[in-house]
């Protein structure tokens, strides 16, 4: 499997970290420490094809974990809720996705928006669907919050490692920001 003529940026690091919620893995360049990809998975496959093309590596090697990553993860879920806005991501899009991605990295923890609201903030009120499709199309989950956008009706809408996974996560930010989680979720 290793192949000597890869480059640095054509291999990827995997690993995978406990928590609360279950493995959460992740997925980042091996010559830097910028997040591809990472969900609720200790299964490699189901983070790979979130990758657009261009960024996805040609190769993944199992790693120990990068250290300001793990480090990060670790204080989100001991309350320290802003330390995963620090983390680097890279994924691409086209121009209204991409945005749309920058913007949920600003929904603060503990203050979850709905789609409507996620579609206006995207600079689009009337993207409701494509604002949908930017959180579905997420491949950083938790780095890029997209489990902080629910329906217009306070339900959870969908999340792809399961809504477990996404009342789990907002009930710890509501919590965490002193927030009560019932009027949240």
């Amino acid at each position: 499997m290793n192949n000597p003529q890869l480059t640095e940026d054509s291999v990827g690091r995997i690993f995978t970290l406990k928590t609360p919620d279950g493995p959460f893995t992740v997925i980042t360049r091996a010559s830097e420490p910028v997040v591809l990809a990472s969900g609720w998975t200790d299964e490699p496959a189901e983070l790979t094809p979130q990758i657009h093309s261009s960024l996805r590596p040609a190769e993944l090697r199992q790693s120990s974990a990068e250290s300001n990553i793990k480090a990060a993860v670790d204080a989100f879920y001991a309350g320290e809720l802003n330390a995963i806005d620090g983390i680097e991501v890279a994924q691409k899009s086209g121009p209204f996705r991409t945005h749309a991605w920058e913007v949920l990295r600003r929904v603060p923890a503990g203050q979850p928006v709905t789609y409507s609201e996620y579609a206006e903030r995207a600079g689009n009120p009337r993207a409701i669907r494509a604002a949908a499709s930017a959180c579905a199309m997420n491949a950083a989950a938790l780095f890029v919050p997209c489990h902080r956008i629910v329906r217009l009706d306070g339900g959870l809408g969908g999340f792809r490692w399961g809504l477990q996974i996404k009342e789990s996560l907002l009930r710890r930010e509501a919590e965490n920001a002193g927030m009560s989680p019932e009027r949240i979720i």
